[in-house]
């Protein structure tokens, strides 16, 4: 019985939220696809239920009253979430296809995204994928951006976000290179080593190193002769013997894997931020953008 009573509230909330936003129970009734009498009768039964008039009635108009007004926001609402879970429903049902935009920094998409991309669109055929790759901050929503990665917790109350992983700095250098200069232990040790170092195109200034010693992080900026502003001239500069480096290890962990870079003074690496990936609430339930994440989540594990 409270099962039924429960139905049937729910079932007059939906009636009483197309009406009073359709403003007839004659529209509301056909936004529905049920009958006229139908809608005035769930309305009605929920009157009764709640004991408060909804509506003011007359053969011409049908007005929300006072008690309405304040219940209308929430039943629409209510209706909203309902129509959402069944688009939901229909997109995981759905093919991926069309064209999907993807906006990344240079680093991440060069040695994440897009050696993830052949397999995806192997997966799914239907499916166009434009990879825009900058150091510029792109607006996603004015741009027309389905998914953006990007380093760090980035506000946008038009934006949803789920995080990725986590960016791990840490040095690193060739193996002929050490195996000429020795093997630091320290960061202190640095200053007997030659040092390559990072430069922000945005601002021009160095990347700070950090090193976490005894519980606590220090940053230090290493005296270097050897400077760039893309880390993929310095990771290649650094697996030609150039000397110490620090970089994110999702840049270098194909340099690893190859035997070209070895981590160094890996037990003071660091983590920073969060590599996240955000796209616009208009694409919540995009079959694209959801296939898309599960890529992008797969592809960061993997560097693990």
């Amino acid at each position: 019985m409270k099962e039924q009573m429960a139905l049937e509230r729910l079932t007059g909330l939906f009636a009483f939220a197309r009406a009073g936003t359709l403003g007839s129970y004659t529209a509301a009734a056909r936004s529905l696809s049920i009958s006229p009498s139908a809608v005035s009768k769930s309305v009605q039964r929920l009157e009764k239920q709640l004991g408060v008039p909804l509506f003011t009635r007359t053969t011409r108009s049908l007005t929300l009253t006072a008690e309405g007004r304040e219940l209308h926001e929430r039943a629409v609402r209510l209706l909203r979430d309902a129509e959402e879970i069944g688009q939901v429903a229909a997109a995981t049902r759905s093919e991926p296809s069309g064209s999907l935009r993807i906006a990344s920094s240079l680093p991440i998409g060069v040695h994440v995204i897009a050696p993830a991309l052949p397999a995806f669109r192997r997966q799914y055929p239907r499916l166009s994928i434009d990879l825009r790759l900058s150091d510029r901050f792109v607006n996603i929503v004015d741009e027309g951006i389905d998914i953006a990665v990007r380093i760090g917790d980035l506000a946008d109350s038009r934006l949803l976000s789920r995080k990725l992983a986590p960016v791990q700095l840490c040095c690193f250098a060739s193996p002929a290179y050490l195996a000429e200069r020795g093997v630091p232990t320290h960061p202190d040790d640095l200053a007997d080593h030659d040092t390559v170092t990072l430069r922000y195109q945005s601002t021009g200034q160095p990347l700070r190193w950090p090193f976490r010693i005894e519980g606590r992080v220090i940053e230090v900026v290493p005296p270097s002769t050897l400077t760039a502003d893309v880390s993929e001239a310095l990771v290649a500069m650094l697996a030609a013997g150039a000397g110490i480096g620090m970089g994110a290890t999702f840049v270098t962990a194909p340099y690893v894997k190859r035997g070209e870079l070895v981590p160094v003074l890996a037990d003071f690496a660091v983590e920073r931020n969060k590599i996240t990936a955000l796209w616009p609430e208009s694409r919540r339930v995009n079959p694209a953008v959801r296939a898309a994440l599960g890529m992008l989540e797969e592809a960061f594990a993997g560097r693990d």
